[in-house]
This record gives C-alpha cells, sequence and structure tokens, in this order.
C-alpha cells in the first residue's frame, strides 16, 4: 500500500490531522522536504494562521510545486482550513501575496458589521447536492467544526462542493477532479468528519487517476 503525504511546513495541526486519517486507514508519512513525497498515493495540505504566513513557509520548504505537480499528475489532494485557502490565488489577509492558484479566485474576510461574530467559530450546517465523491455518505444538512475568520470567494462557482450559511452563504468546500478542499476541519468534526476522510484514503488507495 502507498503513503499518504502530509505536508509539515511549519503552521499545521499535524498531529490531530495525522491521527484522524491513520483512524481512516491511510498509511500517513509527514514529510518536510518537497522530495519525501516522491512516490506518495495522496497529499494532504494542512494548516491554521495566516495566508502570508502559510504562503511564505510554503515557497522556503518547496512545497508550492509539489502541490502544483500534483494536481497535473492527479494525486489527490486534500486541503485543511488555511490549506484549502491557499490553493486560491490571493487573500485579503495578506494583500500582495500570490496564493497556489489551483482555484481562480480570491479570500475574503467576513464583514464585521452583520451583527454575527467574527470569526465564524464552532458547528455549522454544509449544504451540498451530493454531487462531489468526497462528500459520500455525508448528509446535506452535517454539521462540522470551522474556526475562520476569511472565506473562499472562487471566481468559477461549479467548483463549491459545500457551502454554509453564516452571515451569507459561503464556500465551505471546493472540489474538482482529485482536489476536495475544506474550511471546516473534518479531523475535529466526529463521524462526518471522519466519513470525508476515508473517502479521501479510499481514493488514494485505489490507485485511480
Amino acid at each position: 500500500m502507498g503513503f499518504i503525504a502530509l505536508i509539515d511546513y511549519g503552521m499545521g495541526n499535524l498531529l490531530s490531522v495525522s491521527k484522524a486519517l491513520e483512524k481512516a486507514g491511510g498509511n500517513i508519512r509527514i514529510i518536510d522536504r518537497p522530495e519525501q513525497a516522491e512516490g506518495c498515493s495522496g497529499l494532504v495540505l494542512p494548516g491554521v494562521g495566516n495566508f502570508g504566513d502559510g504562503m511564505r513557509n510554503l515557497r522556503e520548504h518547496g512545497f508550492v510545486d509539489t502541490v502544483r505537480r500534483a494536481v497535473a499528475e492527479n494525486i489527490p489532494l486534500l486541503g485543511i482550513c488555511l490549506g484549502m485557502q491557499m490553493m486560491l490565488e490571493s487573500s485579503e489577509e495578506a494583500p500582495g501575496v500570490e496564493g497556489i492558484g489551483i482555484f481562480k479566485g480570491a479570500v475574503r474576510r467576513f464583514p464585521d458589521d452583520r451583527g454575527e461574530k467574527v470569526p465564524h467559530m464552532g458547528w455549522n450546517q454544509i449544504e451540498h447536492d451530493g454531487s462531489n465523491p468526497f462528500l459520500a455518505g455525508v448528509p446535506s444538512g452535517s454539521h462540522v467544526y470551522f474556526v475562520h475568520s476569511y472565506y473562499a470567494d472562487p471566481a468559477d462557482r461549479s467548483v463549491v462542493a459545500a457551502e454554509c450559511d453564516y452571515i451569507f452563504k459561503f464556500a465551505a468546500a471546493l472540489g474538482k477532479g482529485n482536489v476536495f478542499a475544506s474550511q471546516f476541519h473534518p479531523e475535529k468534526s466526529q463521524k462526518r468528519g471522519l466519513a470525508i476522510l476515508e473517502n479521501f484514503v479510499k481514493k488514494c488507495n485505489s490507485g485511480e487517476k
């Protein structure tokens, strides 16, 4: 069985993500150098913190090309929280900093003047149409765990895999091909999050590209 590479660039909750992926059946290797991703059957980009710091650390560790190459080679790729945000082109959190650009669009800050607390923190529902295979076994209306002040605003709405309604409807997850990215934390979302991770691990273990 191949291994799933979990990227350590200094800004991820690696232990909880690694344990959750292992519980989902994954053979996980935490990597801190790009060459360690060679031969992986899947790649995971976690992350918490600032968009600018995250992109700087990714570049300093040499992982931007690793992530882009995984997409080009159709290797299953999972992005979590900041990991998802960095898959877009830019963020209001760090003006002028270029994202990885897997998805066209920008990351924007929730407005503070709508009567809701920012950051958006805690359990909330996601809605989806059931078409994304990474959400198999996760009914629309399921509760998952969020902690964020910024949200993804993709230029192409067809990549929105799930939405959440907080202040307004926003993209809770993005997906295209073998790429799935969630603003929420599947590793903290109990059985619904575990189902998503199991779907990802199955895709990695299947060898399908």
